[in-house]
């Protein structure tokens, strides 16, 4: 992704080192000046073929920190597409710094390069420039202008180049004791090891090797593994694993009333995580507006009417497209805004109304008749609104303001769900922008105005928009504003505004590229956020095709790793048609838009209920359905299962080469209460253990035991083929393998001493 430099990224002077090929005059030296108006001011390959690739030279080392590409002043097919950028402190020892691609536009894009190893900074000499797909599939590549930057202030760079030596040192002494001891050169080892003071790894791995691989004591590294789970070493190999859905329909408990609410889209939810409560309120049913509350208890899984009419119990008419937010640390239930059809868009009906809701009492009290009369926004619907519990301010953006119906134009002669379903909107649309409101002062503040032209072109700019997602970070204390609506347009813009310091940082401009690895432009997707796994959810909503140039309502789930910068697409379902929905309705909830999405953070389970499932589903106007999801990963039990099963299966594939009675026996019992008999792989892999004790011990290490070394193992042939040197090996490979869960800094080098000798 394309990133601004930092503050503290200065221009570094370069060369041309070397070169691949150039083609006419089109020379390398072209790059060293930015002319985007001369055609002829670039670098061109003289195929595209590889490997095409330059080699730059700093004039003294330095901190790489972003590599900047300038354009030509139109699109040019021989733009490269796909890019890796390599550095070093030798032209022929170099790393990957980063692998990308550029917009075929106009625009100069700058990128971040990898520059830390361990959390230190490490310096670079020289930069290789590696094309490997131009815009145009058979044109030549083209560079027009590179702009490296960062840091060549020697004291900092020379500390950079002592640590970075040192570390090379290190991890070169670390790869031969590594070697030394995978192939049991114990003396070797232990001289180097006990000459340099270099340690291997972390002393419970040590434990574990010593235990596993030399003393054979497999009931031992398991009580080791165990331990080591429960002080959290599988954490972070848990967090790096993709998650994957779990749908689960929530049907009334048989033994409760059984009610439950109706259809309806348009509607509200909120969670209370501490009495693990959902509320909900109105919606729009597909003939009228509903004023009715509900709860929803999640231990006892049992829906209760709080009331069907809030306004008769002196709280908020009947409405959609409004918005609650809750404060569970008071119990009260805040709505604001909501549609009207046009033929009631007169000024008596166009007061903004805001009400509280007190959980405890069960009581409604309007807080204000006109939030506009006060500072606040005019009334509104498909805005977002959240709070900020610890400080009891309220959150609210976008959504469009009703108007008169005289300034409505054509709108009202749309049919009474498109125009609910805001699949139009008028050019003269109107939309809110950014406020604040203090619960216990009962004052509104405009924080940002809508950027009436809708071109965002300033830093701290807000377009606002209608069907978009806005979620509070606790932690950060940042808004996270996604995506949405305005007038024809679908965004997928991605901004954060700091409630501290008013100021909006933008992460995606929406510009479109690396579509393929971010949320579909839409609107009316939910999303949810988890400060304490600095997480955001995605679940789709009504998207644009811009390719069809349609409208598509579509299954997907999206998580981004705020910390990583990093979208996921963890579930994607593009069936259609209604006969494979009936099949599915007790497997994953249909297609929709318009629904209602809340997530329990503390438990990390979210809630899905009705919605509108648009015209590919159905012949429900609107859905009534109710569904938990859970987003799973696997969980240290299960890792910790997984080890034991690996032990034991090797455990089992050395008493199969020496005693086939004890190892029949052990099959039957310890290798067999180790397998998960639900997961049908490991189901066969266990069934087809038993044929090994059939088999000669060459054949052993050729089938159903993955674990064990093939007699082309290089390591087996160096130490003689004879039982004492393929256990050692096979116990070393089970090793490795045990200690991929563990996290890298803990763990002995992931490569090889062998893989650095060139062919």
């Amino acid at each position: 992704m394309a990133e601004a430099p930092s503050q503290d990224t200065a221009n570094l002077k370069y060369s041309i080192h070397k070169y691949s090929t150039f083609s006419a005059n089109y020379a390398p030296e072209n790059i060293l000046e930015d002319k985007p108006n001369d055609q002829a001011s670039r670098w061109s390959s003289d195929s595209n073929n590889p490997p095409q690739f330059l080699i730059l030279k700093l004039e003294r080392p330095a901190v790489l920190k972003t590599i900047t590409f300038g354009k030509y002043e139109k699109v040019h097919v021989c733009n490269i597409k796909k890019f890796r950028v390599y550095g070093g402190l030798s032209d022929d020892n170099m790393v990957l710094l980063l692998e990308s691609g550029l917009k075929n536009d106009t625009v100069p894009e700058t990128f971040l390069l990898k520059h830390t190893v361990s959390g230190h900074q490490f310096p670079v000499r020289y930069v290789k420039i590696v094309p490997l797909q131009s815009w145009g599939s058979t044109f030549n590549f083209s560079i027009w202008h590179v702009n490296l930057g960062g840091c060549e202030d020697w004291n900092i760079v020379q500390k950079c180049i002592n640590w970075y030596t040192t570390y090379r040192e290190r991890e070169a002494i670390r790869l031969c004791l590594k070697h030394f001891r995978q192939h049991n050169y114990t003396e070797a080892f232990e001289s180097l090891e006990k000459r340099t003071r270099v340690t291997l790894e972390d002393p419970r791995l040590t434990k574990l090797h010593k235990l596993l691989v030399e003393q054979g004591d497999f009931d031992g590294s398991e009580k080791l593994i165990s331990e080591a789970a429960r002080d959290g070493l599988f954490q972070q190999y848990i967090s790096q694993q993709e998650y994957k859905p779990q749908w689960t329909p929530i049907i009334p408990s048989p033994t409760g009333s059984r009610q439950q609410p109706g259809m309806r889209g348009g509607h509200q939810m909120c969670i209370d995580t501490n009495t693990q409560t959902i509320y909900l309120f109105g919606g729009w049913d597909g003939n009228q507006d509903l004023s009715d509350l509900w709860s929803y208890q999640v231990l006892s899984q049992e829906w209760t009417c709080i009331s069907r009419d809030t306004h008769a119990k002196g709280g908020p008419s009947a409405r959609s497209c409004h918005k609650m937010c809750l404060d569970p640390e008071r119990r009260q239930i805040f709505t604001l805004g909501r549609y009207l059809d046009s033929a009631l868009r007169v000024p008596e009906n166009l007061k903004s109304d805001f009400y509280m809701y007190d959980i405890e009492n069960n009581k409604w009290t309007q807080i204000t008749e006109d939030t506009a009369a006060l500072g606040g926004p005019r009334l509104i619907f498909d805005h977002q609104m959240v709070m900020d519990v610890e400080n009891r301010i309220i959150y609210v953006f976008g959504g469009r303001v009703l108007t008169p119906s005289r300034w409505e134009g054509c709108v009202g002669g749309l049919g009474l769900d498109e125009r609910r379903n805001n699949t139009y909107t008028p050019s003269e649309a109107i939309f809110s922008g950014l406020y604040s409101y203090h619960v216990a002062t009962n004052t509104w503040t405009k924080l940002r105005d809508d950027d009436c032209a809708g071109n965002g072109t300033g830093p701290q700019d807000i377009k606002s928009r209608i069907g978009h997602s806005m979620l509070f970070h606790s932690g950060t204390r940042q808004l996270f504003i996604l995506a949405g609506q305005r007038n024809k347009e679908y965004l997928t813009d991605f901004f954060t505004y700091n409630i501290d310091s008013d100021t909006v940082t933008y992460i995606s401009d929406g510009s479109g590229k690396d579509s393929a690895s971010v949320p579909a432009a839409g609107f009316t997707q939910k999303a949810t956020i988890d400060p304490q796994l600095n997480e955001i959810h995605v679940l789709s909503g009504l998207s644009k095709d811009k390719e069809k140039r349609e409208e598509n309502v579509r299954n997907s789930f999206w998580v981004y790793d705020i910390s990583q910068n990093k979208w996921s697409c963890i579930y994607r379902n593009e069936q259609t048609g209604e006969t494979y929905w009936n099949k599915m309705q007790h497997v994953e909830p249909c297609p929709r838009y318009a629904h209602q999405l809340v997530y329990d953070d503390t438990k990390k389970v979210h809630y899905l209920f009705g919605g509108n499932p648009g015209k590919t589903y159905l012949p429900k106007m609107r859905l009534d359905d109710f569904w938990s999801l859970r987003l799973c990963r696997p969980s240290t039990e299960q890792l910790f299962q997984t080890c034991v099963l690996l032990i034991r299966k090797h455990r089992f594939s050395e008493l199969a080469r020496s005693n086939s009675v004890e190892a029949l026996k052990y099959l039957q019992t310890e290798l067999y209460s180790a397998v998960d008999h639900g997961n049908p792989s490991q189901v066969q892999e266990f069934q087809a253990l038993a044929t090994t004790l059939f088999q000669s011990p060459e054949d052993c290490t050729m089938t159903h035991t993955p674990l064990l070394p093939s007699e082309d193992d290089p390591s087996l042939k160096a130490e003689g083929s004879n039982d004492l040197g393929w256990v050692h090996s096979s116990r070393s490979q089970l090793f490795d393998q045990l200690t991929q869960f563990v996290p890298e800094h803990m763990t002995q080098p992931r490569g090889n001493l062998v893989d650095l000798i060139p062919y």
